[in-house]
């Protein structure tokens, strides 16, 4: 082992305590502009949370999804009709969230917002302090959420993500509610902050230093990402060199504290795209903070930087791979050294290029957590009852969860991101956070395969669903406070026997007596694990090259036994007019009934049904409010030749009050002989 130490000057006297780390404590006061500095503050991410301090999600996940005390057992727990689920009605309008203060709503998401009114009420208030329709709150046009970057559809990706992080605080409680046609699907994230921490109730208009502070950050976030958010620190070094590791070697950096890592940019030299992937998984970084053992920092240098397989151009506030190389900007405080230690696992010699920006602490390190960034696949499995969800995190102390990268491989293609996010705080049986969708988790919808960059969330890399996709989301000013444990999963419908595998970068603080419980992983666990299957799937084959995504999608998590095999053809990304042909066998020639199961969803079409391109029975409008079997349908009697034969679905259409997806799911084909 060479060690590089150019750290033997790195050493300074702690600054005063700054204003931008103040944490949470009873009696904290905040103005509007503090909490919008939150939204560029990396530091504070490192202050360990206060007695009292939570973050939570109203969503319209799927209510059949409980957890039972008496028997200790998880009910329905992959249940997924998350479109219009609330909490009650009150006359016609619904109530979607109920928070009590003092706290700020963060995040907003929808899938569908419409021009149905959602109305916000702060502290007891019977007048709304904002009252829009749905779709507005996400135009970046209308105040008070004027603000492109931080108000936004995802629209020019042709995906109906809709997204707004506008600070919308309340002193003592918030009240929302949704009229009549405001869509469907929706997310509140919120904080809440000790007893006696003063906050400002949100007003519409607002005042002119806050409209300044917001203008100042969706600036930031149009022009500025890529760079520090803190600006030029007092006190700054960075060091920087290129070196040369051996294959099997490793170079190490040593850095004495107190002080934080600040920023870390890169380049590797590589020779394609194929030698560049493998290089960004055979490359390891590892961090060890105040002489602890295990690293709390490990990963593959590639998706350290946020992205997966290799180089994906992108920014977003904490991480991005860029023409000129790639940066991270999490703030990595230490009292008596870092470890750095970059290891090169391939069977090449590496050349890399980086700059380290190390500044003094703001702060003495006591009431700081340390950074920890870890990679793993498949870490921990779940209880049967909990099935299907994977899990991104597991680890206990004090801490904030911060966000994760996911690589999702998804050799089938079609739509992968079924699944919930859920997250248990500090011991918690239901989770505080339970989401609609893994896209929605991410910030879009439907998994539309565009690409998007935004300061928090991003999509940096797609292969159209059938491949590598990966996705990104940074929990900046919504991060999760915990205090004894947390517990990030996120439901993975299709199992690896699929094909379908999921690696992830967890990030997070966690307060230095406690080290995190994922360890290293080896090489041949980091390459070569995505491998196409065979065609086919839910025992059908489909013929020719259809428009959309045909997969095979499991069907447990709507109710078991109710598809056979628990299982279902299904096609999406199609449009009227587009067809799907099916192999149809018939072992012996005669007369037979042809009879379809099918499935019915709210965002499912009307197709016309053809056997042998002959229509066959009635079109079939497969649109329903939750996700069931059809039941047996009968196309007609026919005269079928031994052989070979097509069925044929056409799109035709959807219902009035159908999410105009044209999604189609075929259960089982039937010939009942006469």
């Amino acid at each position: 082992m060479r060690v590089i130490d150019r750290s033997a000057t790195v050493c300074w006297i702690l600054l005063a305590l700054s204003l931008g780390l103040s944490d949470a404590r009873a009696g904290t006061t905040y103005t509007y502009v503090d909490l919008v500095h939150r939204m560029i503050d990396m530091e504070h991410l490192a202050v360990l949370p206060a007695d009292g301090e939570s973050c939570r999600q109203w969503s319209s996940f799927d209510r059949a999804s409980q957890y039972d005390a008496k028997s200790d057992k998880y009910i329905h727990w992959g249940a997924n009709g998350d479109g219009g689920q609330f909490i009650r009605s009150e006359g016609d309008a619904v109530v979607m969230a109920e928070m009590k203060g003092p706290g700020c709503i963060w995040r907003i998401w929808s899938a569908l917002a419409k021009q149905g009114h959602v109305k916000i009420y702060l502290d007891g208030s019977d007048k709304p302090a904002v009252d829009l329709p749905f779709e507005q709150y996400f135009t970046g046009k209308t105040e008070p959420f004027a603000y492109p970057a931080l108000s936004y559809q995802l629209a020019d990706v042709g995906s109906r993500g809709h997204n707004l992080y506008v600070p919308i605080p309340f002193q003592k409680s918030c009240k929302v509610i949704a009229e009549k046609g405001w869509g469907a699907y929706y997310q509140f994230v919120y904080s809440t902050f000790p007893e006696g921490t003063k906050v400002p109730t949100f007003q519409w208009p607002l005042a002119s230093e806050s409209k300044a502070a917001l203008a100042k950050v969706n600036h930031f976030f149009q022009s500025e990402l890529g760079t520090d958010p803190a600006g030029k620190r007092n006190g700054l070094i960075t060091q920087s060199d290129t070196i040369v590791i051996p294959a099997g070697g490793f170079e190490t950096l040593e850095l004495e504290g107190p002080c934080a890592i600040t920023g870390i940019r890169g380049s590797v030299d590589t020779a394609g795209r194929d030698d560049e992937i493998e290089a960004l998984r055979q490359l390891v970084l590892s961090i060890r903070f105040d002489g602890h053992e295990k690293p709390a920092v490990w990963s593959p240098l590639g998706d350290f930087f946020g992205t997966a397989p290799g180089k994906n151009l992108y920014r977003s506030l904490a991480t991005g791979m860029t023409k000129d190389g790639f940066y991270a900007y999490w703030y990595m405080p230490f009292q008596q050294n870092a470890v750095i230690r970059l290891q090169n696992d391939g069977n090449k010699d590496r050349s890399i290029s980086f700059e380290l920006d190390v500044a003094p602490l703001a702060r003495p390190l006591k009431g700081l957590g340390h950074f920890h960034a870890k990679w793993h696949r498949d870490l921990l499995p779940v209880r049967e009852d909990r099935r299907p969800d994977w899990t991104i995190l597991k680890t206990s102390g004090r801490g904030r969860f911060c966000g994760v990268m996911l690589d999702v491989w998804n050799p089938r293609g079609g739509w992968w991101g079924e699944g919930d996010e859920k997250f248990f705080v500090d011991g918690e049986k239901f989770p505080s956070t339970i989401g609609t969708g893994s896209e929605d988790y991410f910030g879009y919808a439907w998994c539309h395969p565009g690409l998007f960059q935004y300061a928090y969330h991003c999509q940096t890399m797609t292969q159209g669903n059938r491949g590598h996709q990966s996705v990104l989301r940074w929990h900046i000013t919504d991060n999760i406070p915990f205090h004894t444990s947390f517990e990030a999963s996120i439901e993975k419908y299709f199992g690896n026997d699929r094909g379908t595998q999921y690696s992830c970068l967890t990030c997070f603080y966690l307060d230095p007596d406690h080290d995190d419980p994922i360890l290293p992983t080896s090489m041949d666990q980091r390459l070569g694990y995505y491998i196409k299957p065979p065609p086919g799937g839910a025992g059908f084959r489909v013929l020719g090259d259809p428009s959309g995504t045909v997969q095979e999608q499991g069907m447990a998590g709507y109710g078991t036994a109710k598809w056979k095999n628990n299982n279902q053809l299904w096609w999406t990304g199609a449009k009227p007019g587009d067809q799907l042909d099916i192999l149809l066998e018939v072992k012996k020639a005669g007369t037979y009934e042809v009879v379809v199961k099918l499935t019915k969803a709210i965002d499912y079409g009307i197709v016309q049904m053809a056997i042998d391109h002959k229509n066959a029975g009635e079109p079939i409008d497969l649109f329903n409010r939750g996700v069931i079997p059809s039941g047996p349908i009968s196309l007609g009697r026919h005269e079928l030749a031994a052989g070979k034969h097509t069925l044929t679905v056409k799109i035709i259409g959807a219902n009035d009050n159908a999410v105009k997806a044209y999604m189609f799911g075929l259960d089982e084909i039937v010939l009942k002989p006469e």
